[in-house]
């Protein structure tokens, strides 16, 4: 099993970010800024620099839910990640995130969960992670525990995160074992257990979108397709 472990972090964007809304956006530098629930993110692992990614593609074995990856380009649409609180959670949108809270990633163009269980992934044999649910639909298995890297108790742009599942206790993670069927160089995401050498692997700050807008949510869900069983 592969030893790195997937640190996360945020850049930001405001307004309707690039391959979001075509219209006019600019990407902004704000060091130190929150990241807060209701934020629309991009994760980028900070060792092969991919972005967590996911579309309507199913697993072609494990749970046949819809496929995660890491996408090498920053400018996909499919990278996108609303930060939700838990539902029963007293947190609101424009709360600050500390460490140790519950959260969920919702998909932004797909509207499903960051989730994970007991399957296998494709590739390395880890644990799955998919995309699960919808709006009105979500379990324990989309929750998610944020480990601020440092001394750090509120998630700022400029921090490194873990997140760890709920569920099996295992962490996001993700490594260069590549799907030679699917197209863009994407690259597997499971979840891991290993934490030996935490020091060297983290995500680095990319896209931000402060507060999400229902004009932004609207956007055409692409074909169906599958996803092979192998590489």
């Amino acid at each position: 099993m592969a030893a790195s472990l997937l640190a996360l972090a945020v850049a930001f964007l405001l307004g309707a970010g690039a391959g979001v809304d075509r219209g006019a956006a600019a990407a902004v530098d704000v060091e130190g800024a929150e990241v807060t629930y209701g934020s629309v993110v991009k994760l980028m692992h900070e060792k092969t620099k991919h972005r967590l990614h996911s579309h309507d593609v199913p697993y072609g074995s494990g749970s046949g839910q819809q496929s995660v990856t890491g996408f090498p380009e920053g400018d996909d649409s499919n990278s996108y990640w609303i930060i939700r609180p838990t539902p029963d959670s007293s947190a609101r949108q424009g709360d600050a995130i500390e460490t140790g809270s519950i959260i969920r990633l919702q998909h932004m163009r797909t509207r499903r969960w960051l989730h994970s269980h007991l399957h296998a992934s494709p590739l390395s044999g880890n644990l799955e992670v998919s995309c699960f649910g919808g709006e009105q639909l979500s379990d324990t298995g989309d929750y998610w525990r944020l480990e601020i890297e440092g001394s750090g108790k509120v998630w700022k742009r400029d921090q490194k995160v873990r997140l760890r599942h709920i569920d099996t206790g295992g962490y996001l993670h993700s490594h260069n074992k590549k799907y030679n069927r699917l197209g863009g160089g994407q690259q597997e995401a499971s979840v891991v257990f290993e934490r030996s050498e935490l020091r060297i692997f983290g995500w680095q700050p990319r896209a931000f979108i402060s507060q999400l807008t229902q004009a932004i949510a609207q956007l055409v869900e692409p074909p169906v397709e599958r996803l092979p069983t192998q590489a």
